[in-house]
C-alpha cells in the first residue's frame, strides 16, 4: 500500500474534496493513465457521463446520459460527489446548493443536482492530474 500512495497522481487526487484513498485508487485503477485524454469530454465519454441521442432513420429519441462507459468509474465519481456535498466548504457543495435553491425537497431536482456534481467531479479529475494543481478549499 505504501508504494501506491507515493505517486503524485494519487496525492493530487486525494487533495480533491470528496476523494479519499479508496476512491483515488479506484479512479487510477479503472481509468489508467489519465493524461491520455486530450480533453475532459473524452474522459466524460469514457466514464459514460456524456449525452447521447438514440436515432434510427427518421426517429430521433430523447437526449440523455449514455451510460456506455465504465460503470465502476461512474459509480466512484458519483460517491465522491456525494461525499464532497456533505463536506463543509468547497465548490462542489456550492454548486449543489445553487442547483437545489428553488426547491430543496424536490427529489427529481436533487437527483439532477447529484448527477451534475458527479459530472463536475469527472471534469475536474483529469484536469488535476494533467495540470498538477490540487483542489484548494474555498475560504
Amino acid at each position: 500500500m505504501a508504494l501506491v500512495k507515493d505517486p503524485p497522481d494519487y496525492q493530487r487526487l486525494t487533495s480533491l474534496s470528496g476523494i479519499g484513498p479508496i476512491n483515488a485508487l479506484t479512479i487510477l485503477a479503472e481509468a489508467g493513465e489519465l493524461r491520455r485524454f486530450g480533453r475532459h469530454r473524452q474522459f466524460l465519454k469514457f466514464c459514460g457521463m456524456d449525452f447521447a441521442t438514440i436515432q434510427s432513420g427518421t426517429f430521433h429519441g430523447q437526449t440523455k446520459r449514455s451510460k456506455y462507459g465504465n460503470a465502476r468509474l461512474r459509480r466512484t465519481l458519483w460517491m465522491a460527489g456525494q461525499v464532497a456535498i456533505v463536506q463543509r466548504t468547497n465548490s462542489f457543495r456550492d454548486t449543489f446548493e445553487r442547483y437545489i435553491a428553488k426547491d430543496r425537497h424536490n427529489k427529481h431536482l436533487r437527483r439532477k443536482a447529484y448527477t451534475a456534481i458527479a459530472t463536475k467531479m469527472a471534469r475536474t479529475v483529469p484536469g488535476i492530474i494533467k495540470h498538477g494543481e490540487p483542489d484548494l478549499p474555498l475560504l
